[in-house]
């Protein structure tokens, strides 16, 4: 009976691979699976190392050592020889021998190549098991490693074979820079910290699991792997969470968040509105009338705690002043770990618009709005590469380039303080662009930098060195009169303090234009599902503002009325000049503007500025969780160790 079953199986992988041939003949392109001496110049290998016996993912076998037999299969390692063929004989007795009791236990001999698998001994083998969909293929294998250089997948495999050191696995792979130390992270395992067998026998269970649902859902053929989608999906769905839901759970998840994936394809490109949507009512809402608005705020601190809070609630009242007869508006403050869980508590009381006033709810709000199409949900932050959440932020840097030219004008020794908070997107454009505001009025102005984010008090260092005017932290919101320590200030003789001026965040405006634009277009007008869009608005739009001291010279008053009003009207851009950086590049030339996701993510400094971008480590432990988000250099961030979830 095996006989017969056995041939049976032969004829229908040979269908498969003529199949196979003749799709790739139509496409014109090879039909035949890649030898690896055609693709390998082995001289330029740094290393060869036999690793021995491994347990192959079936789908990472894709070629032949040499070219001797590879016309006797398809691409697929389908037969191509008839039946009546010395080839086709031993196949069908390798395939009667997997059928009987014993079974095909002799191991392939192959060798690896940038994670691929290419066979020496034991073609029929594969071919026989890969008919069979085997899942993995015992093979004795050899590793060919090639130089390091600037190829990307070159780079990616060298941060496989760290990982390789303490998975040893081959099952996961990725196409982006970095994804094997997150995943690693993301699995709750320090860098180092090996698997165990359970370790890899469970993750083998989840991801062969999640790479079946991703591939049945992935019909639009996105260049992505599985591993690129399951990175994605556990930033929503820790594995944790994975590992208790049923394949249907995953399945619905994970095509709830498919915009997010599309976009990961798409390199997540990002759209920047840097002006209102400026709606004019529907024809529906004509006839109808507006629909019902219901905005919940959701607060991740306490805003009797936190300025940055207090901000946001400010500008709340603000919309309710403005809006309150035509909209609901409600707040909500988080609870520890309760992101999604308070956010569902205000979809449940009737939200419809959800805004998350922290960068922090950025997961939560991905959640939710994976789950709730019919809300439209945005999320205070900068670049989020997120389709369903519309991020927003403001172009503080216009103000700051206001007050540095209020600084540079008051100076007496030519030397100004400068605190910044985070190095994260936005903040490095408004270090420089207040050093180009003091440099236009005064061309010996030097701009000393510190960071509150380091430890150390960098006003009382500015103190001690004698520095007069400083630049601190900003007005936090809309407030009668000005902070005497916040904002740019001078300090005269005998300590006193005389406030300069400071850019405001009017978050009212935001909502205010926002929620009307929603009352003209609907819920769904400005939720884009394709898209991942970040609002990041300026002085134009009301939402920045610079509140300048009474007390100021009529002269400068002017000035900074001039610098607000030719920024509005874009007859001044901050940037438009020639600007040089502290190693002497030229980062620009003076004609051309910077494109505002260039002016997100400036990771440089103008050369009157003294002091330097703050890397990772050296930050407080509590400002590393923003930067993480938000961080000019995020991408390069070795990832955090989740709560270990095996």
């Amino acid at each position: 009976m095996s006989r017969a079953e056995a041939i049976q199986q032969f004829n229908d992988a040979l269908k498969r691979g003529k199949k196979y041939y003749s799709a790739c003949m139509a496409k014109g392109v090879s039909p035949f699976p890649p030898v690896l001496d055609d693709i390998l110049d082995t001289s330029s290998a740094t290393e060869t190392v036999k690793i021995g016996l491994v347990d192959i993912p079936a789908d990472r076998i894709i070629g032949t050592l040499t070219g001797g037999r590879k016309t006797a299969f398809a691409g697929n390692f389908m037969p191509l020889l008839d039946m009546n063929t010395e080839f086709g004989n031993k196949w069908v007795n390798l395939c009667e021998a997997h059928l009987s009791e014993g079974g095909i236990t002799d191991p392939i001999t192959c060798f690896e190549y940038l994670g691929n698998f290419y066979v020496q001994e034991g073609n029929k083998r594969v071919s026989v098991l890969k008919s069979y969909d085997a899942p993995s293929i015992p093979g004795l294998v050899t590793r060919i490693i090639p130089p390091l250089s600037e190829d990307k997948d070159v780079q990616i495999y060298y941060e496989f074979l760290k990982f390789y050191k303490v998975s040893r696995t081959y099952l996961v792979t990725f196409s982006q820079l970095g994804s094997y130390a997150k995943l690693q992270a993301a699995l709750g395992f320090e860098p180092d910290q090996e698997w165990t067998e359970d370790d890899r026998r469970e993750f083998s269970n989840d991801f062969r699991r999640f790479s079946i649902i991703f591939q049945e859902l992935n019909t639009e053929k996105l260049p992505l792997t599985a591993g690129d989608a399951l990175l994605s999906y556990v930033q929503v769905h820790p594995f944790a969470e994975m590992r208790k839901q049923s394949s249907d759970e995953i399945r619905q998840d994970l095509s709830a968040l498919w915009p997010d994936i599309r976009l990961l394809a798409q390199g997540e490109p990002i759209s920047v509105s840097t002006e209102p949507e400026e709606k004019e009512k529907g024809l529906l809402n004509r006839i109808l009338g507006a629909p019902r608005l219901h905005a919940a705020f959701i607060y991740d601190y306490d805003p009797q705690k936190s300025a940055w809070a207090a901000a946001h609630m400010q500008g709340q009242k603000y919309l309710e002043e403005k809006l309150g007869a035509s909209i609901q508006v409600s707040d909500y403050l988080c609870l520890d770990g309760g992101a999604d869980e308070t956010m569902e508590k205000a979809i449940q009381a009737g939200a419809n618009v959800i805004f998350a006033t922290s960068p922090t709810l950025i997961d939560a709000c991905r959640l939710v709005a994976s789950k709730h199409k019919n809300v439209a949900v945005f999320n205070c932050s900068l670049s989020m590469p997120y389709a369903g959440v519309r991020s927003y932020y403001c172009r503080i840097y216009e103000g700051k380039f206001i007050t540095g030219a209020i600084a540079g004008a008051m100076t007496r020794d030519d030397r100004i303080g400068y605190v910044a908070n985070y190095p994260i997107m936005g903040v490095t454009a408004a270090v420089d662009a207040f050093a180009l505001g003091a440099r236009l009025t005064n061309p010996r102005a030097k701009v000393y930098l510190k960071w509150s984010c380091l430890p150390g008090n960098p006003i009382l260092e500015f103190k001690n060195d004698g520095i007069t005017v400083i630049s601190n932290r900003d007005e936090a919101g809309s407030s009668s009169g000005l902070s005497w320590d916040l904002g740019t200030y001078m300090i005269h003789p005998g300590g006193k303090l005389q406030s300069l001026g400071s850019p405001r965040w009017n978050w009212g405006k935001y909502y205010e234009k926002t929620m009307q634009s929603l009352l003209n277009g609907g819920v769904e007008s400005l939720r884009d599902s394709r898209h991942a869009i970040n609002d990041w608005w300026g002085i134009s739009t009301g939402v920045v503002n610079v509140e300048i001291d009474e007390e100021l010279p009529a002269g400068m008053k002017q000035l900074a009325d001039i610098l607000k009003k030719g920024i509005i009207s874009e007859t001044i851009d901050p940037f438009l000049t020639v600007i040089t950086d502290q190693q002497g590049n030229t980062v620009s030339d003076g004609a051309h503007r910077f494109t505002p996701e260039e002016l997100m993510r400036a990771d440089w400094l103008c050369d009157n500025i003294e002091g330097a971008i703050p890397s990772f480590d050296e930050l407080l432990p509590q400002s590393q969780k923003l930067v993480r988000l938000l961080g000019i250099y995020r991408e390069s961030i070795p990832p955090k160790a989740e709560e270990p979830s095996v």
